[in-house]
């Protein structure tokens, strides 16, 4: 059936129904026979021409590409959030920022700027999202593991790249509640933070 859809109509359908970004060879090999390179440039600056002005737009990321809403309207449609925005652990926010803006960084480094030790449920809970990984090992005795941030955490925020970061202090309003769900632990220090309140 596949062979009666343009492939630009059967590119657009995947974009608009997949939940994460595409990358451009899955996008190829979704049509019979495989798009070469210059007719997908061809079928992504025609979606990108249609969508334009509209509230939705075709925008590439480090993860692929993806159709997002803008921002103007990202803001109205927040209105539609019946649900109260969830209440984050200080101790996830706070080893976020740290290695965020501090990468690549060992747990050791993260506890003492912190200046307390790093629950493993707090690593964990940003693993599971899919914001933070293992990059290497610092050449130190018992070879640490260094930490940094992934491209999902950059294409989730809507940046380009490390540079594109805002100050210390507006990384909570870019953690939007619909992005992430990130559950309080018991191993989690009590106190919890709105996500837009971050640490001096």
């Amino acid at each position: 059936m596949t062979d009666k859809i343009s492939p630009d109509a059967l590119i657009e359908a995947a974009l608009l129904t997949q939940t994460e970004p595409l990358t451009e060879k899955s996008m190829r090999e979704l049509c019979v026979p495989p798009l070469s390179q210059d007719k997908l440039i061809d079928v992504l600056a025609q979606l990108k021409t249609r969508w334009q002005d509209r509230a939705l737009q075709l925008v590439h990321t480090q993860e692929g590409w993806r159709f997002q809403i803008v921002q103007t309207a990202f803001e109205r449609l927040g209105s539609l959030q019946e649900q109260r925005a969830p209440r984050y652990s200080r101790a996830v926010m706070e080893t976020l920022a740290i290695i965020a803006y501090q990468q690549p960084v060992t747990r050791g480094d993260i506890e003492g700027i912190r200046g307390v030790a790093v629950s493993q449920n707090v690593m964990q809970t940003l693993q599971d999202r899919g914001w933070i990984e293992v990059i290497g090992h610092r050449d130190t005795l018992g070879k640490p593991a260094l930490w940094a941030t992934t491209a999902t955490f950059l294409s989730d925020l809507r940046l380009d790249g490390l540079e594109e970061l805002p100050p210390l202090t507006e990384l909570g309003e870019l953690v939007l509640p619909d992005l992430i769900e990130m559950p309080l632990t018991d191993e989690e220090e009590p106190e919890a933070v709105p996500s837009d309140t971050l640490p001096n």
